[in-house]
């Protein structure tokens, strides 16, 4: 009774969706809120037949928010809501299929709170990009840094206990954004249950009872404290398995469909939209793209929206006009070899982000930790570092070989991805404690000490080219706008100079990316140079700080 009296509590202070009485209802603010209507019929496809479903939401103050609505099965339908202010809120719902009185016309009232929850997500708010801004923020204006883990497969393979650990391991080693697939794609062809989401082509089914696994598990993402950055539409056009993602292989119109559905589905939790997942956005499927995400996401309330594009492809100004696109992620890929590190350094980020329209600029899939069993925790660091210092500072992700397909046993095999002489890669338990996995949080932790937010690259402010020496000599340099603060990245034991304010004294702190220590120095500068040197044989951090 006990155990079950928690359970209540639990569900009732996140999230919110008991079904009691929709009026008169109080709910914690920045908890899921839901709505459940019941439909006077029963659809033979709910997708195709009810084009329109959802409600328009009156705030307190007045603002109106149109949410869409979605079929869970039979005549149930449901709305989802993240409400941002405490008051009582109103809604409305619409239909087009007026003859429903069930859907249409429905009107109710509940009453929002303040939230007790320590998590700083349930403080802060819903993660947002302002306008003009090079960084993501939390609703109260506090910057907020992205660091991300990559689970592909987490929300599709894992036992509750799996997903537990997982979550709370990587809480601890400060990682704040958990990204998943949520459809079958070409990395996973059935979920744990042996279920897809979806069956058809040209008019597809949806399966509830493949979303209710993700409902849970994107639940839990935030109740442990962690933003959601689910895939909406799995898109990579070449390989084996390509025939299961959806953003490659479903019609336009479909596609946009069964993205409106998971969009509905998990908008009333704290999300991080990824529209499409390892696509070609660019040339011929540039259209389609662009029509999904305006269709998608051009008239309703929603989450930061992106698109996560294959290996080396920049999709910065091509899509500078899309409003719908709230920042602007790419992927490096994985390789230690010249082409992807001076693509990261040299390549159309670092080169154009001042010419662009001001959004945040991530790397979402840099080098994963033992891919190939080639990629080290150095390779990691390396492409980690290099990338926050590449553009304005926003954020980074981290994955590992054996966490994105979400390996259980030793000897497993990554899906239609091909394994190096047959091998599977480590589980994703030992993968969570491998040294890169653990100095990615190191690196957030860094970071997060600084006014992040105010640097930019100013490596005008290096003294020569390293890179004359090798290509992965490249010092990475970022600043404020006065060079209070500045911080650079020396990949490789060397000395170099620097060109600093003339008569003017700056503490320098050497910080180890491998465990987290530092060292401080006194340094005083006088002749608008300095010359410095990595501690040891290895990478190094430097942070300067002008004395005032």
């Amino acid at each position: 009774m006990k155990n079950l009296s928690y359970l209540l509590f639990f569900s009732i202070f996140f999230f919110g969706t008991l079904s009691w009485s929709q009026t008169n209802t109080s709910y914690a603010i920045w908890t899921k809120v839901e709505l459940s209507f019941a439909s006077d019929k029963t659809y033979e496809n709910a997708l195709y037949d009810v084009k329109e479903f959802g409600a328009v939401f009156t705030s307190p103050t007045g603002r109106t928010k149109k949410l869409n609505g979605f079929w869970n099965g039979t005549t149930d339908w449901k709305i989802r809501f993240l409400p941002d202010e405490m008051g009582e809120w109103r809604y409305e719902t619409f239909c087009s299929d007026e003859a429903n009185k069930g859907l249409i016309g429905q009107k109710g009232q509940f009453n929002v709170v303040g939230n007790k929850s320590a998590e700083i997500l349930y403080r802060h708010g819903t993660i947002k990009v302002n306008k003009g801004d090079y960084h993501l923020t939390y609703a109260d204006g506090t910057p907020f840094f992205l660091t991300a883990c990559t689970a592909w497969n987490g929300a599709l393979k894992s036992t509750d206990e799996e997903w537990d650990t997982y979550l709370k391991q990587r809480k601890r080693n400060s990682y704040n954004t958990i990204q998943y697939v949520t459809t079958q794609w070409r990395g996973c062809e059935t979920n744990a249950e042996g279920l897809q989401a979806y069956s058809g082509q040209g008019k597809i089914e949806i399966n509830t009872s493949f979303f209710e696994r993700i409902d849970k598990k994107t639940d839990e993402i935030n109740a442990h404290g962690l933003l959601a950055a689910p895939v909406v539409l799995w898109a990579l056009p070449v390989g084996d398995g390509r025939h299961l993602s959806p953003g490659y292989s479903l019609p336009t119109d479909d596609a946009t469909l069964l993205a409106k559905y998971i969009v509905a589905r998990l908008q009333g939790n704290h999300v991080l939209w990824i529209l499409g997942g390892d696509g070609d956005y660019l040339d011929e499927n540039e259209d389609r793209w662009k029509f999904i995400g305006r269709e998608v996401f051009g008239d309703i309330d929603n989450a930061p929206t992106t698109l996560h594009p294959k290996g080396s492809s920049w999709i910065g100004k091509a899509y500078e006009d899309e409003d719908w696109l709230d920042f602007v992620a790419y992927q490096s890929s994985h390789s230690n070899r010249q082409g992807v590190v001076d693509w990261i350094n040299k390549g159309p980020m670092a080169k154009t982000w001042h010419s662009l329209p001001a959004k945040p600029l991530i790397n979402m899939e840099p080098n994963y930790e033992e891919i190939k069993f080639e990629i080290t925790a150095e390779d990691v660091r390396n492409a980690s570092y290099w990338s926050i210092f590449a553009t304005p500072i926003s954020g980074i992700t981290y994955g590992a070989n054996g966490i994105w397909p979400w390996i259980q046993k030793e000897g497993e095999l990554i899906e239609n991805h091909g394994n190096p002489g047959g091998r599977g890669p480590s589980t994703w338990r030992k993968s969570i404690d491998f040294p890169g996995s653990k100095q990615i949080g190191l690196l957030s932790n860094l970071v997060q000490g600084y006014p992040w937010w105010t640097l930019k690259p100013a490596r005008e402010l290096l003294v020569g080219d390293p890179t004359e020496k090798g290509f992965n000599r490249f010092i990475s340099v970022v600043a404020d706008n006065a060079k209070d603060l500045i911080i650079g990245y020396v990949p490789k034991p060397m000395s170099f100079s620097l060109r600093l304010a003339a008569s003017s004294e700056y503490k320098i702190k050497w910080f180890d990316p491998i465990t987290g220590k530092t060292r401080e120095d006194a340094y005083s500068n006088t002749t608008g140079m300095a010359k410095l040197e990595s501690p040891s044989e290895q990478d190094w951090v430097f942070v300067l700080e002008r004395k005032r």
